[in-house]
């Protein structure tokens, strides 16, 4: 309400006005310039320094003081002079100085505001009690300033209190920004903000992604930080190793702390410093010292900039500094004004005095001043402004002069809607209307004293128009700041113009951890999104995206840098693999073998060698021999549906034709010699139709049960991508194999080891008879080998299943003891047999027949001789059994 407001307004001057250090109870008027006008804008300058405990000013401050006051009235007299810009109107001021201190500059600026103070005089009267009559008190309609953010801070809460618009030409900090709490604050510079997205931005572009942070305690150093920080964490990408802010009053030793602290994250080389010229200095000092020059890679705010006091004698350290700065132009119409002043034209400025004291280092006589001995007096007229004194135009100067023209703009706009046609101010703009003139200063759009464009946002905030300068040592013919690029809401930067410490091109690094090699993943150190540790994807896996790794497919092994999967190659058990050589040299002599000795008994095969060894039975168990050899062959062949069918068919097919033979064989001659024992009839089915029927029927067992297999699950082949897959997917295959696991393998041939084991017995107990009346014996002999031999074969083929070289060791296993133990039934059965009917055909003749009464007699006899005397051979007696019977 307005009772609150105005209650609030008068408890603000109440506040300031009984403050100790105002100027209301020194009873003197502030000392300010006063310029004449119809409209009066006030003016707030730091033109003297922070003074000592207990003093508010200390000394003129040419540059930042003078320059800026000047300009303000140098952009007062441009206007007035301007037919164009408020004709008929005279732009007024009334400049205070802060003295660089906020509470001083709050005291000084309720003279803005005392004309707005509603005050009651009805019971004044004068001595002849006629009412006073009171002048009309000056009225400031809008502020140019402050100049520090402290200082703007403290003044915008009053002003606005008093909707008294306010336009800054220095102060940047972020929180100036906030439109709810400083609405009528507006400034042609632009925020902290907007620098430390510009910072931001470099730092992206020379692609750091791990830097700290430095900044001088207070608002300035402490807001930009803040903003950095911010700024950062919204874009994203950008970690912070060490935030550090400097003291006001630091302590010995503290700066020596900071580069201990700065180098526990070493990898963080970039260092964003927003500080002032006296820390940024001694900061650099502290890291010559520590003898880390060209380690650290400062990225400076604009308290930085293009200067040369903060890095005098430390540009070594300071090579590669990369620095931000407002964009701005030296005015040439300010240096020619201001190059022309001197005391006699210029006393409207109550301090140009001081200036010029110091400035030309000289001392003017004025009353209540001693004169110095030793110090020489200004004449006032022989001296002149940068040709007897060193000048520079200030920085700020730029805007000062903008912030004048856009209050004046406003006016005019202001001026063109309330009052069109009107020569001078109306009714309608006397008194001018805070709120409303704030309105036509946000909508001001105009070039500037240096040609760029001033206009605000909703916020008051000017464009942020920064230029890039990288401090260069090395290679340059002048060393010193080099301009490299611009930002204008984005960064423009020259990387080709940049160079480091020592000269080199390379941009360094400045990152948590580097990039993981090929094939490794990203584990991320928690809470610290830029740092990560680098593990390799293992074994199987390749790298699915930056953070995670997955197994490649069954049939798949992944690439040598683990970026995707490749197929695993395909192998088979080679023909010229010393794995097959062997079995095949072994199964080659095999069937030769065996190929001769069917020939030499179908050559022969009424001699009665052949016909004594059974020829319808031999003829079995040497196809069965031959079978087994040729196994082989299937065994090594690639695998294909005809090849995995045949495997099947023959594996044990081989087996099983032998043993059934000799099973039939041994069984045969058992049951005559136990049938003898008892009687001398002969026992049945023991003639050689009848044998191969026997035979027969335990061969038809296993076709069946082949033919069962087929049915229940048809041939196939498969590939089998575990048997060969080592740690090191390098040496990993997949082997092309026929659907045969091991368990089926040894069911395969369980029946012919059934029978093996079988005839084994009847072996063992047709051992008695005696060895030149049948075959018993060296049946028996073959069987033993034959147990042995696969009794070794068990133990191999098994022990081999973890092995990487496994289906070619068992391959070879398999086949050689099956070409081992048909080359055992060949050996001792049928190779003694050709080698006396090619190489001793005379004892290969008819023997006397013996009727089977006689052959029971002749083993019975043998029998019991056995049992009185271990020392005699078994059968003495040469009898041949009658095969015919």
């Amino acid at each position: 309400t307005y009772t609150s407001r105005k209650n609030l307004r008068l408890m603000w001057v109440l506040l300031v006005a009984t403050s100790p250090g105002s100027w209301a109870q020194q009873g003197t008027q502030p000392q300010s310039i006063k310029i004449e006008g119809d409209i009066t804008l006030g003016g707030l300058f730091p033109v003297h320094s922070r003074g000592p405990a207990g003093v508010p000013c200390g000394e003129v401050k040419k540059e930042k003081g003078i320059h800026r006051l000047e300009a303000m009235m140098y952009a007062l007299d441009q206007i007035n002079s301007d037919p164009d810009l408020l004709p008929n109107i005279t732009l007024g001021a009334r400049i205070l100085d802060t003295c660089s201190r906020d509470t001083y500059a709050l005291e000084q600026s309720l003279t803005f505001v005392q004309a707005l103070i509603q005050k009651d005089n009805s019971d004044v009267r004068c001595s002849n009690g006629e009412p006073p009559i009171i002048p009309k008190p000056e009225r400031v309609v809008g502020v140019i300033g402050a100049s520090g953010s402290s200082v703007s801070i403290m003044v915008a809460n009053v002003l606005r209190l008093f909707a008294i618009p306010q336009i800054s030409y220095a102060s940047t900090a972020p929180e100036l920004s906030d439109n709810s709490r400083y609405e009528f604050f507006s400034r042609v510079v632009p925020p902290d903000s907007y620098q430390a997205q510009a910072m931001v931005d470099i730092v992206k572009a020379m692609g750091w992604n791990y830097v700290s942070t430095i900044a001088s305690e207070g608002n300035y150093g402490e807001s930009g930080v803040d903003a950095f920080l911010q700024i950062s964490r919204e874009a994203g990408g950008l970690c912070i190793g060490q935030s550090i802010k400097i003291p006001r009053e630091p302590r010995p030793g503290e700066f020596e702390k900071i580069i201990k602290r700065l180098m526990e994250t070493s990898n963080a080389r970039g260092v964003i410093i927003f500080a002032n010229e006296d820390d940024i200095k001694r900061v650099l000092q502290a890291a010559k010292s520590a003898n880390l020059t060209g380690h650290f890679l400062f990225v400076g705010s604009d308290s930085w900039g293009a200067k040369s006091s903060p890095i005098q004698d430390q540009e070594d350290v300071a090579e590669g500094a990369v620095t931000i700065l407002p964009k701005r132009a030296s005015i040439d119409g300010f240096d020619q004004y201001f190059s022309s002043r001197s005391l006699e034209n210029n006393r409207r400025n109550i301090w140009f005095a001081e200036f010029w004291e110091d400035d030309f280092k000289c001392k003017l006589t004025r009353p209540g001043i001693k004169y110095e001995p030793g110090r020489r007096k200004c004449t006032g007229e022989q001296e002149r402004i940068s040709q007897d004194s060193q000048y520079e135009q200030e920085g700020k100067v730029q805007f000062v002069i903008d912030a004048v023209y856009a209050m004046a703009h406003a006016l005019h706009s202001m001026h063109l809607d309330l009052c069109p046609g009107y020569m001078g101010v109306c009714e309608k703009m006397d008194p001018v209307e805070g709120r409303m003139l704030l309105q036509y200063i946000r909508s001001v759009n105009f070039n500037g004293s240096a040609g760029t464009g001033v206009m605000f946002n909703e916020n008051g905030d000017a464009p942020g128009r920064y230029d890039i300068f990288q401090y260069q040592l090395s290679n340059v013919s002048n060393p010193g700041y080099k301009h490299i690029g611009q930002w204008t809401n984005h960064l423009r930067i020259n990387p080709e113009e940049m160079q480091w410490s020592g000269g080199d091109h390379k941009v360094p690094e400045s990152v948590c951890s580097f990039p993981c090699e090929s094939g490794e993943r990203k584990k991320m150190v928690k809470g610290v999104p830029c740092c990560w540790h680098c593990e390799l994807c293992d074994g199987y896996q390749y790298l699915l995206d930056e953070f995670s790794c997955d197994m490649c497919p069954f049939d798949m092994r992944p690439l040598k840098n683990r970026t995707g999967c490749r197929p695993t190659p395909i192998i088979k058990l080679e023909w010229s693999s010393p794995w097959a050589i062997i079995p095949v040299f072994l199964a080659i002599l095999g069937i030769l073998a065996t190929t001769g000795c069917i020939v030499t008994f179908i050559r022969f095969n009424d001699t009665p060698i052949v016909r004594a060894s059974g020829r319808e039975l031999s003829y079995v168990l040497l196809t069965g021999i031959f079978l087994i050899y040729l196994i082989t062959f299937l065994m090594i062949a690639e695998p294909s549906i005809a090849v995995c069918a045949f495997r099947r068919l023959l594996l044990g097919l081989g087996m099983c034709i032998s043993y059934s033979a000799m099973l039939t064989k041994t069984n045969r001659i058992y049951r005559i010699f136990e049938q003898g024992k008892k009687s001398v009839t002969p026992p049945k089915f023991i003639s050689p139709t009848s044998q191969l029927i026997i035979t027969f029927i335990l061969i038809s067992v296993q076709v069946l049960g082949v033919f069962i297999w087929f049915g229940v699950m048809p041939p196939h082949t498969i590939i089998d991508y575990e048997e060969q897959k080592p740690p090191n997917p390098e040496f990993a295959r997949g082997v092309l194999k026929c659907d045969m696991s091991d368990l089926s393998l040894i069911l395969c041939l369980s029946y012919s080891i059934v029978l093996m084991i079988t005839c084994t017995v009847y072996a063992i107990k047709s051992r008695g008879v005696p060895e030149t009346f049948n075959e018993a014996k060296p049946i028996g002999f073959t069987m033993y080998t034959t147990c042995i031999v696969w009794l070794a074969f068990v133990p191999i083929f098994f022990g081999t299943a973890q092995s990487t070289e496994k289906m070619f060791i068992q391959t070879t296993t398999l086949t050689v003891s099956m070409s081992l133990s048909a080359t055992v039934s060949l050996g001792m059965l049928y190779i003694p047999k050709v080698y006396v009917i090619i190489f001793h055909p005379e004892q290969n003749v008819q023997k006397r027949k013996r009727s089977f009464k006689a052959v029971v007699q002749a083993a019975t006899v043998s029998t019991h001789l056995s049992q009185k005397s271990n020392d005699k051979q078994n059968g003495e007696s040469k009898i041949e059994p009658d095969r015919s019977q």
